[in-house]
């Protein structure tokens, strides 16, 4: 018997979250710990991605999908053998990434590197012998990254903890603007973890052979199709969105196609809430992931409201960058302190000691600052990139599509 895809999802995470629990309140609440509970975080975006892919390739009509979820879906019910194979393979079975189930299975029938191979890539003609892409050069950059990352976090991480923040010595004979300044640096110091092993991740994949996704301009290829991150756009983020969007990026599809587009009320908030869910149980998730529905909100507000009046020129745009990547990086610092502290006490007390600043700037702006409904957004971007797409090439504009729909990885900030 088949489970509904909701069923599905609902006894999935359920039993990730009594996993969570007994990893944090049986055996070493309040510490990291690399245990059976990773590889189950991934299990769980694999699972539940699956069934909504079967929902909608087998269970749903074809006019009832997105675009995205059309490409997506799943016609045909795997075996047990496909299942575990997607499920449990050995590049991603400790730290992921996450891959749609169609994407995985083109790798392992050797199908993925057809269609792209034959994509606009102006040296290729049909007249010469195709010959499959390397994946060498793109594993020796991410190998250095994951080294110099690795040597980052060992060497400056502990010198800029984050718990400093909330020392009352520190907090007493630091003046604010320097607790500001300590604060991003603590931050940039905690991240390049999160850019070792991501990036670790998606180098093993690529030397199985699993990541292409096409030619850059030049003819050389682009082995991204599961990356998780893009450092520097994270690091020059001018927006909350552009932060989150290159942010863990499998994990951010993850959501959208089994959250954003699917909840019918309030999908922002549900999308938090679910990726606090499935990060574990510490009480500093929840304040991280609670505050960011705010902060997203105070964002697209202030973008839609603000933004338009610095386009006008060339150096207003610039005024308008600069301005906006510090208020980004300070928001995102502020959000994610009680996700480091995990704890409570310690995460209030760092909010207590910035007098809910930003909380209380980010209600204001959401009941200031009016924004257009969703749905009207939707119709708005889409129009837009429609527009965009009806001056390119007819061959150019099918690709632009299948790569946005399909493996969305360049998303619109």
């Amino acid at each position: 018997m088949i489970l509904p895809a909701p069923l599905c999802f609902i006894v999935a995470l359920g039993y990730l979250s009594f996993c969570q629990v007994t990893r944090v309140y049986v055996f070493d609440y309040g510490m990291y710990s690399a245990d059976f509970t990773g590889p189950m975080m991934v299990i769980t975006q694999k699972i539940t991605s699956l069934a909504f892919e079967i929902h909608d390739g087998l269970a749903r009509k074809e006019e009832q999908l997105t675009p995205s979820q059309r490409c997506l879906a799943v016609r045909r019910m795997p075996n047990l053998l496909e299942y575990l194979s997607y499920n449990c393979n050995f590049m991603g079975i400790l730290a992921g990434p996450t891959c749609s189930y169609n994407d995985y299975m083109a790798f392992i029938e050797g199908t993925a590197y057809q269609p792209r191979h034959l994509e606009a890539n102006g040296r290729e003609n049909g007249k010469y012998k195709h010959t499959e892409p390397s994946p060498k050069n793109d594993i020796i950059s991410k190998l250095c990254t994951c080294a110099i990352s690795l040597a980052i976090f060992l060497s400056v991480s502990k010198l800029c903890p984050v718990e400093r923040s909330i020392d009352n010595k520190f907090m007493a004979s630091t003046p604010f603007i320097l607790q500001v300044l300590y604060l991003y640096l603590s931050m940039l110091a905690t991240r390049p973890k999160y850019y070792f092993i991501w990036t670790l991740s998606d180098a093993i994949n690529n030397a199985a052979g699993f990541g292409f996704n096409g030619y850059n301009k030049d003819g050389t290829p682009r082995w991204d199709l599961i990356s998780n991150l893009r450092i520097l756009d994270i690091e020059f983020a001018t927006s909350f969105k552009m932060f989150l969007d290159n942010w863990n990026i499998q994990t951010a599809l993850w959501l959208k196609r089994v959250c954003y587009e699917r909840c019918p009320i309030n999908p922002t908030a549900a999308t938090f809430l679910l990726s606090a869910m499935w990060h574990g149980v510490y009480p500093g998730y929840y304040l991280t992931f609670l505050t960011g529905i705010s902060m997203t909100m105070a964002a697209r507000a202030l973008r839609h409201n603000i933004r338009p009046y610095f386009l006008c020129s060339t150096t207003h745009r610039s005024i308008y960058d600069v301005i906006t990547w510090a208020g980004t990086q300070i928001a995102i610092c502020y959000t994610v302190v009680p996700f480091v502290l995990l704890a409570v006490g310690p995460s209030l007390k760092f909010y207590r000691s910035w007098y809910y600043c930003i909380h209380i700037a980010c209600l204001v702006l959401v009941l200031a600052l009016p924004v257009k409904p969703r749905h009207l957004r939707i119709k708005e971007e889409q129009q837009q990139q429609n527009s965009l797409q009806g001056g390119l090439p007819e061959d150019h504009n099918s690709h632009s599509i299948t790569d946005n729909n399909c493996n969305q990885k360049h998303k619109a900030t």
